[in-house]
């Protein structure tokens, strides 16, 4: 079956189901997961089928064999380019919440989105590392500020900000709610579609 009839076949009943994908970035602890979280929501409220692609839970399944040296990261980061272009592909709307630390990773699946002619959505969430620490929900910037966690995403291993994201988020965008709303404004612009919500 080709994209097209696969598409048309998976938004019948929907508005325009197109398969794309939002990729978050930032560091940890900045919200990336909990705005594609509400972001799937109200995706799958609008009859456009979305999914989560985390990549906290990637890494105790198809990720569990890496670790967390640079190029452990780097496959981490193309392992999830290439399972969100195949999601993209079957008509969902895949939400890759990723701290994704090295530009060259994420332009990567951009590129590999750009050669299969879908839609790549960028959103930097941009929350400052002080903010970061201050959540600290799992408690890593904790241990590694006293060195028992090495290999620290902005404290002793580096985060590569996006040059030309879509999207950047930052805490005066509001909670995460506003902050979706704006993701699908940027998804909406890039696919040249009507932003949907959950009454659509």
């Amino acid at each position: 079956m080709d994209r097209g009839r696969r598409w048309a076949a998976v938004g019948a009943g929907a508005a325009g189901a197109v398969g794309a994908t939002i990729w978050f970035t930032g560091l940890s602890g900045s919200g990336k997961s909990t705005v594609a979280v509400v972001v799937e929501r109200l995706l799958v409220e609008s009859g456009r089928p979305a999914y989560v692609l985390d990549g906290d839970n990637v890494r105790h399944g198809l990720n569990a064999d890496l670790g967390f040296s640079d190029g452990d990261r780097a496959e981490n980061v193309r392992r999830l380019g290439e399972v969100a272009r195949l999601l993209a592909d079957a008509g969902l709307v895949a939400l890759v919440p990723a701290i994704s630390p090295f530009r060259a990773g994420r332009e990567a699946a951009r590129a590999t989105h750009a050669a299969a002619g879908l839609d790549f959505v960028e959103v930097h969430v941009a929350t400052p590392l002080e903010e970061c620490e201050r959540r600290d929900p799992k408690g890593l910037y904790a241990r590694a500020r006293i060195g028992k966690l090495g290999a620290m995403t902005g404290i002793d291993s580096p985060y590569e900000e996006p040059e030309a994201a879509e999207l950047v988020l930052t805490p005066a965008d509001g909670d995460a709610d506003a902050q979706a709303a704006l993701v699908l404004t940027a998804l909406a612009e890039v696919s040249g579609r009507a932003t949907p919500g959950p009454g659509d």
